[in-house]
């Protein structure tokens, strides 16, 4: 990618900083969570919630910190401007729902949740083609309602490429729950990862990945967003460009309640890329990307669970980024 389109920096040996924060939960405490969810219901269960919530409040300074110059970039003025208590309490009790309802989702508890989908027929026109697609999210609102989406509608397999360290923990927790949901996962950094992507592809399954965070070597280029240049990882969209795939955006908003908003929108189509025009046609999509997450960042603000300071690695690029229109 040219330094006129955008500044590429190559992490190389650098940890980003998610990387480095030890995962912060409790191994006996999930357990007495999954037990009440279970057992008592989810109305009982949610009561606790607002505990939990309050606990990371009071106790997590960075995550409060970051919680804070992220509301002050997404929210509309004049409330940017008096990001309180109140506003931080909201943003973690809303990571403590979609946290949550996962134990029920993974355990095929669907009639649970009114699940509304938003322009369905994209997900349908890549199953009408048989060549599978690259489903492309953040760590905004729930992946796990669309993984819940695909077990209901046949002909629709969703398989989750994860980097799992982090959250060892939850996701052992969530496994045994159901250990069928285990095999809609493929973990990062196995050697035989991307061959195993490839392989997927090739059956028709779509791929989910979080785009908004790096592994640490990748390359990332940076892109506006909310205001100020982000660090966007380039590694999906190389990977569905080499392998010919259209990729879709996906945002499962948590509406409160028992609500969720799955929203799918057009990124890029890999499958026919003129001579020499790779280079262009990844920073196009990945510029559509980021537009589309600070879309619905904006229409759900309090569903970005990125805890740290998401800007902060990203150096001022010596020249401005001026990506192609997607």
């Amino acid at each position: 990618m040219s330094e006129r389109a955008a500044h590429v920096e190559a992490q190389t040996g650098a940890q980003p900083q998610w990387k480095l924060r030890p995962e912060r939960s409790n191994l006996p405490m999930l357990r007495v969570m999954c037990w009440i969810s279970l057992r008592l219901g989810r109305r009982i269960a949610r009561g606790v919630l607002y505990g939990v919530a309050a606990y990371f409040l009071l106790f997590a300074p960075r995550a409060r910190r970051a919680s804070r110059g992220y509301l002050q970039r997404v929210l509309p003025p004049p409330a940017n401007a008096r990001v309180g208590w109140r506003q931080l309490f909201r943003h973690f009790m809303t990571f403590a729902s979609v946290i949550h309802d996962r134990i029920y989702l993974v355990n095929d508890r669907f009639d649970l949740f009114e699940v509304k989908l938003h322009r369905q027929q994209l997900i349908t026109d890549v199953l009408a083609q048989g060549r599978g697609a690259l489903l492309l999210g953040a760590h905004l609102g729930s992946f796990e309602v669309m993984r819940a989406v695909g077990r209901q509608q046949p002909g629709l397999r969703v398989v989750m490429v994860m980097y799992e360290e982090n959250a060892r923990k939850i996701n052992a927790l969530l496994a045994a729950i159901n250990p069928a949901a285990q095999q809609d996962i493929v973990a990062l950094g196995h050697v035989d990862s991307m061959m195993t992507v490839h392989a997927l592809f090739d059956t028709g399954a779509v791929v989910g990945i979080l785009g908004d965070r790096s592994l640490g070597p990748d390359a990332t280029v940076l892109l506006p967003f909310l205001g100020a240049p982000a660090a966007l990882p380039a590694g999906p969209f190389r990977m569905a460009a080499i392998l010919r795939r259209p990729v879709l955006f996906m945002a499962g908003l948590y509406r409160g309640g028992n609500r969720y908003d799955v929203h799918f929108e057009t990124v890029a189509d890999f499958t026919h890329i003129p001579a020499g025009g790779r280079d262009a046609a990844i920073l196009a999509a990945m510029a559509r990307y980021a537009q589309l997450l600070e879309q619905y960042c904006r229409a759900a603000p309090y569903n970005w669970f990125n805890f740290f300071d998401f800007w902060e690695s990203a150096p001022a690029p010596a020249v401005a980024p001026h990506p192609a229109p997607p």
